[in-house]
């Protein structure tokens, strides 16, 4: 039986060969792989890294911690925008200007996290919606933030060195993102991690086992914040140009759902998450344009509603699509992924 009888094992990255050899092939595939693929995909790529940043620090707030939040977007817009305004304001480095703007969407984390001393359940969603929708309506009228018209993003340079196309952009997101998922799967292994998931099992039992409820739980919005305004900042950059417009509710509810279609309480299943829902976002927007499908969706619009609609059923089968995951696989991708590992460790039998 594989047992761990030591906390350095516990926590060590890989314990085999063979993890070893899959991760150096990890590597040698994310270095390949933009040099080899079209710039469309490229672009793709980095949402999707993107979103797997986003994801994880969801995940970390509503799987390991069990609070909910229906305001990153929130979050989102102000690691966006602080990254750009501080870079054009006051010429900080992309870096430097990333890490503050991160550090600024945890600051406002941790306020947010303070009615979760209190709050539980759909009364604390209510009070992250309403912080998600006040930080759009303050956006939105500021000036200094570009009022509704909003702001384009400098010019994007590191060390000197300008990047201006998506494979630039794909190393600077991708290395983050690496970096950012190590981070959290290292924390969850933690005297953190563990108050964390204890937090979420039991709040009651884990105060009587002397874990600190008012900074565990505002720790937890922090963090998540923080990974939120990190992705923010990059998605500034792989747009080009934000507007209020961009954090709407909706792109809260699309986070959600990506960390429960991934898998609650799962760092990989959040990378699964982020990779598969970004890609139906973007595969379902251009559903006009597949062969024969599209016609047949374009003639029914005309009939029966507008043209102008036609988007709102990309939205509709997205949304079919999380509902018949969740009633057939409640544990999400993660589960999929779970059950299909121990059938082929188990096959023939």
């Amino acid at each position: 039986m594989d047992m761990k009888r030591d906390y350095y094992e516990d926590i060590q990255l890989l314990d085999s060969k063979v993890l070893w050899f899959w991760f150096l092939m990890l590597i040698a595939a994310l270095v390949t792989f933009p040099f080899l693929a079209p710039s469309y995909y490229i672009y793709m790529a980095n949402y999707m890294a993107i979103n797997i940043i986003v994801t994880i620090g969801l995940n970390i707030l509503v799987g390991y911690t069990g609070q909910i939040s229906l305001g990153h977007a929130g979050f989102f817009a102000i690691g966006a925008y602080g990254t750009v305004l501080l870079m054009k304001a006051f010429h900080f480095p992309f870096l430097f200007a990333l890490v503050a703007a991160a550090f600024i969407a945890a600051f406002f984390g941790f306020v947010l996290g303070l009615p979760a001393l209190r709050l539980e359940g759909p009364y604390l969603a209510i009070a992250t919606l309403g912080f998600g929708m006040a930080i759009t309506q303050v956006i939105g009228r500021w000036e200094v933030f570009g009022g509704r018209m909003g702001v384009e993003a400098p010019a994007l340079s590191l060390f000197g060195i300008s990047i201006t196309t998506d494979l630039g952009r794909y190393f600077i997101t991708v290395t983050i993102a690496f970096l950012m998922v190590l981070g959290a799967r290292n924390l969850m292994k933690t005297r953190v991690g563990r108050a964390f998931i204890a937090i979420r099992d039991s709040d009651i039992a884990a105060e009587t086992m002397g874990v600190n409820l008012v900074y565990y739980k505002t720790l937890a919005f922090a963090v998540s914040a923080f990974y939120t305004g990190v992705a923010g900042g990059l998605f500034a950059f792989l747009l080009g140009f934000i507007s209020p417009s961009t954090f709407n509710f909706i792109l809260s509810i699309y986070f959600l759902a990506f960390v429960i279609v991934g898998g609650l309480g799962s760092i990989f299943g959040s990378i699964m998450g982020g990779i598969v829902m970004t890609w139906l976002m973007l595969e379902l927007d251009k559903i006009q344009e597949l062969p024969y499908l599209g016609g047949l969706l374009i003639g029914f619009s005309e009939k029966f509603m507008t043209v102008a609609g036609l988007p709102n059923i990309a939205s509709i089968i997205f949304g079919l699509i999380i509902i018949l995951l969740v009633v057939f696989e409640p544990l999400g991708l993660y589960g999929f992924w779970i059950r299909t590992k121990i059938y082929w460790k188990t096959w023939p039998f």
